[in-house]
């Protein structure tokens, strides 16, 4: 029967019938926490430990308990939530959106980037992503038939765009350029130069972008810019939100779409037949996490901490690097003086008991590197811990 599927699925690997490393395919990765291994390759904050704010509990079973509990909601979202996300993005990313043409609530940002793409991706395509980068970005891409073209991020540019590495790499069949900003797995926030230049770019070739902004409630030294935001750019990008990261959220899978009408009617037309309806319930809680978000400010002071350990730690081990992190709870670690990063991810489940992902998932420049979530677990503390045992296995791999 794999004969008969598209390649993207007939080559994929569901860990069925062999092995998979990645955190977020199939049911072997929860079973190591069983083992007692720490499950750093998993961008879901403060898990596996409780952290919902106790309004978001109270209107969460309030919803429960209403009729429309177990009702759908309408496919492109409630409106009540959708005016709430207006006023948000009016004060954190500079846009002035109508909230009945110009957004699209969905289940989970991970759906959401497909739906942002599937307009306009079809087979003879190709689409520019900064690399390394988000997997999806480039899986979702050759599902729809189309071929990605990863341009380069260099550390010893701070991984930020070089507008001549798209140049180079541009062609009659470019349609799209796909950004993950916040930069996911190097925390970048690309700043603006880097990013007026894209957009001047993505207009002179009359392109369309895809940002992916999941990371960007918290941005530490640098400003957070979104790109819609930019002259001319509007127009031609679907924004992807999510509530899962800066809100700690991502059990309830909401997310939304950003864009042009003219962009957004076709996507109204289409919800219910690709995404279908927003869960009822989570779309209420989440109304009441906006209304007060001051919880996140724990979440932030917590992340900040971590990512400095963790640069004071990595840096501490010989022959192993990362730059400070950028943005949210994620940290990019250079091993490439070590060895093959697939080896050293095996090795850390087994030595020091803890799990990371492969920088090799994350397409070009990614392997030699590791990507950590540091906002695992609610206790900082256990989270450092956990990183002085990668510290010391690592010193102790050295010496084998």
């Amino acid at each position: 029967m794999k004969e008969k599927m598209i390649k993207a699925f007939r080559n994929a690997n569901g860990g069925l019938f062999s092995s998979v490393e990645k955190a977020d395919v199939g049911g072997s990765y929860q079973e190591l926490e069983k083992q007692g291994v720490a499950l750093m390759g998993w961008a879901d904050p403060f898990m596996p430990d409780f952290s919902l704010p106790e309004h978001v509990k109270k209107a969460t079973i309030q919803a429960i308990e209403a009729a429309a509990a177990p009702h759908y909601t309408a496919p492109i979202g409630n409106q009540v939530l959708k005016n709430k996300i207006a006023e948000k993005l009016k004060k954190q990313n500079g846009l002035t959106v109508d909230p009945q043409r110009n957004i699209l609530i969905t289940p989970g940002s991970d759906s959401g980037l497909y739906f942002a793409m599937l307009p306009f991706i079809e087979a003879g395509d190709e689409v520019l992503i900064p690399a390394p980068s988000y997997p999806n970005n480039f899986l979702n891409v050759e599902i729809m038939g189309g071929r990605t073209v990863p341009v380069p991020l260099k550390e010893s540019n701070q991984f930020q765009i070089e507008i001549d590495e798209f140049e180079k790499r541009v062609s009659e069949h470019t349609k799209m350029v796909v950004l993950t900003h916040p930069n996911n797995p190097t925390t970048t926030v690309f700043n603006r130069s880097s990013l007026e230049a894209l957009a001047d770019f993505v207009i002179r070739h009359d392109l369309i972008l895809v940002c992916d902004q999941a990371f960007e409630d918290f941005c530490y030294e640098n400003e957070m810019i979104t790109p819609a935001s930019l002259p001319g750019m509007f127009e031609r990008t679907i924004t992807v939100f999510s509530f899962s990261k800066g809100m700690g959220l991502s059990g309830y899978r909401v997310a939304y779409l950003v864009c042009s009408d003219v962009i957004m009617d076709t996507m109204f037309a289409n919800a219910v037949s690709v995404l279908g309806a927003t869960n009822t319930v989570s779309q209420l809680a989440i109304l009441a996490a906006l209304e007060d978000p001051s919880f996140m400010k724990e979440f932030e002071t917590a992340f900040d901490y971590r990512r400095k350990k963790a640069y004071e730690i990595i840096n501490s081990i010989p022959h192993v690097s990362m730059l400070m992190p950028e943005s949210g709870f994620l940290c990019w670690v250079n091993v490439s003086e070590l060895g093959k990063s697939s080896d050293i991810v095996s090795y850390l489940v087994k030595e020091a008991k803890v799990s990371v992902n492969d920088g090799i998932n994350y397409g070009i420049g990614g392997e030699g590197h590791l990507r950590i979530v540091l906002g695992v677990y609610r206790d900082n503390q256990r989270v450092v811990d956990a990183l002085l045992r990668i510290k010391e296995a690592l010193e102790k791999y050295q010496q084998q």
